[in-house]
């Protein structure tokens, strides 16, 4: 009853004007009185804090909020992995996309994943060595501090060390994951020295100390780029990989590049959107999502029909997805057509008001649903500097596998390509050409970092969600749009439909049974795990991790959100002046 009351509140929200429409344009400030962060780690939050109390910018807390998450969130992050950051620097008014996406090693063709019998070797694609692409955070970091940052990178690494050197209370999710991959993770000796160092796998308050990744990451802080991917870590990475089997180049180590990638930038509503181009799918899918949706008055239309265009809009986006896009540098993508308002329009006469399209009529194959496990973080600073930044190492503690004296978990990303033609990954993408794995390649994501700004505000959101991250950004959006503040946006409930399977899976309490009703009059399926009444499961069903800071430049104020489903995550506010 709670979930219901919840979702009734923020619906009822959603119908309501937005609160700030209010005649006449108040003064505006030009630079936020202090500085907003949020994040999926409460220690994460601080760090960042701390190194702007130092005299940083939002760039150098971004790198403490980064490596300081992929010390304490290795479920979901790490220096093993990669992620995307979306940077607005105030002073030039520039925004830019640093793509860290993990890369394809030339050994890992697709014939490597497949078995004696010629099908996918799922152990071998999600699981050890290899399983993971050439990592992108540590060069990611390095970029950010030295092009971006005012401090030197090893004091905004200094929190990140300290944390790994000192250890930080095992939390529930952290442990929970670790007991769903345990059989895995126990399979290497690097990571049995870090996980079993008590002679037993970590439990819920435990205090998880990780001395060996606090050596990688001073190693990282004293040398930068040469120490992770040339040098003493280098050389470890390569002989760990090399004794599991797996099969890198010192080359392909030393020749990793963070790539500047420009947003996407579109209109909607007087919003100003700026997201990620690929390879993340995800700005090219909200621009279509959302310049099909601005065709109608949502805040007029019922809860049921709200929803039923919202989840046309999806099933259209992820459709495309799937056929058009991978990695920009090797595949052709009709990026201009598919962010243009003329073929948003064509896709918009094509839903019908009160009826579903069926999925086979919108002919092709399933797209993934991947996994959860990914983080995100939002900053504003005082000068008006902002960096939305997901990140991740793909599955529960990615492929379970750390190279002896690293502390490095290292990413199961080469699972995200299409590794066979015809046959799904893990999480249902079938595989097609524009993500196959070629030497250097990134495969697609869905990480989706996002800035939204008009007159009045400046916002910065993302989640974490897998294939769910889009949608999840996309109600984050309508949310802001009719007026939800920064936690109630965190909050929202969630509903997603990816084209394939034909089905819209929601949140419990995401619908009243009323709008259920109507939905599947329509012709919807629905998955609602919450609520067996309606046909589903009968269990509890959350996902994503929401984090977001919004800067109303009417009244000088910021706000943060950190979504509530994940209770070790903080959104903090701090006003010029205050903790220093």
């Amino acid at each position: 009853m709670k979930h219901a009351a919840r979702s009734l509140l923020l619906f009822a929200l959603l119908l309501a004007p937005a609160a700030w429409a209010a005649e006449g344009a108040p003064a505006r400030a030009e630079h936020p009185d202090g500085a907003a962060i949020a994040s999926g780690h409460a220690l994460a939050t601080q760090a960042g804090m701390e190194i702007l109390a130092k005299g940083g910018n939002a760039f150098d807390a971004a790198v403490a909020v980064s490596s300081t998450l992929a010390v304490v969130e290795p479920i979901s992050s790490g220096l093993g992995g990669g992620g995307f950051f979306l940077l607005h620097d105030a002073a030039t008014g520039k925004d830019v996309m640093l793509d860290a996406r993990e890369t394809s090693p030339a050994a890992a063709t697709p014939e490597r994943f497949l078995d004696k019998a010629g099908n996918l070797d799922r152990d071998r694609s999600v699981n050890g060595p290899w399983s993971a692409g050439i990592p992108g955070l540590p060069a990611m970091l390095v970029k950010v501090a030295g092009e971006h940052g005012r401090l030197p990178l090893a004091e905004s690494l200094a929190p990140a060390i300290r944390i790994a050197s000192e250890g930080f209370p095992v939390y529930a999710r952290m442990a929970r994951g670790y007991a769903m991959r345990r059989e895995v993770m126990e399979r290497y000796p690097g990571t049995r020295e870090v996980y079993l160092r008590n002679g037993r796998p970590i439990a819920e308050g435990d205090v998880f100390k990780q001395p060996e990744l606090a050596h990688t990451l001073q190693l990282l802080a004293d040398k930068g780029f040469d120490g992770f991917y040339r040098g003493e870590t280098a050389k470890k990475l390569l002989a760990g990989v090399k004794k599991a089997g797996g099969q890198w180049t010192a080359e392909e180590l030393a020749g990793y590049t963070v790539k500047a990638r420009e947003p996407i930038v579109f209109d909607y509503r007087g919003w100003k959107i700026t997201t990620a181009p690929p390879p993340s799918s995800g700005g090219i899918a909200l621009a279509s999502m959302l310049q099909i949706l601005e065709g109608w008055d949502l805040a007029a239309l019922d809860e049921a029909h709200r929803a039923h265009l919202v989840v046309e809009a999806m099933r259209r986006a992820y459709r495309d997805r799937t056929f058009f896009l991978g990695d920009p540098d090797f595949v052709q993508i009709p990026q201009q057509v598919l962010t243009s308002r003329d073929y948003a329009q064509g896709l918009r006469a094509t839903i019908h008001p009160d009826k579903a399209t069926p999925s086979d009529l919108l002919s092709g194959n399933p797209t993934p649903l991947e996994d959860d496990e990914t983080t995100h973080f939002s900053i504003i600073d005082g000068e008006g500097n902002r960096v939305g930044a997901t990140q991740t190492v793909n599955l529960l503690y990615g492929s379970g596998f750390i190279p002896a004296g690293t502390g490095v978990l290292l990413n199961n990303e080469m699972d995200d390509f299409a590794l066979k033609p015809g046959t799904p990954n893990a999480f249902g993408v079938m595989g097609y050409e524009a993500n196959a794995p070629k030497p250097g390649k990134r495969m697609l994501s869905s990480m989706t970092p996002t800035f939204m700004e008009n007159a009045d505000k400046v916002i910065v959101l993302g989640t974490p969600g897998g294939s769910r991250i889009i949608t999840m950004v996309l109600l984050g959006i309508l949310g802001y749009d009719a007026g939800l503040d920064a936690q109630q946006v965190a909050a929202l409930p969630r509903y997603h439909h990816q084209w394939l399977p034909d089905v819209i899976d929601a949140e419990s309490g995401a619908f009243t049974p009323e709008t259920v009703s109507q939905l599947q009059q329509m012709g919807h399926k629905i998955d609602l795990p919450g609520d067996s009444a309606a046909g589903g499961r009968g269990s509890s069903h959350v996902w994503g991790n929401l984090q977001t800071v919004e800067w109303d430049r009417r009244d000088n104020t910021l706000r943060g959100g950190s979504d509530p489903r994940n209770p070790v995550g903080s959104a903090e506010v701090r006003r010029t002046g205050q903790g220093e």
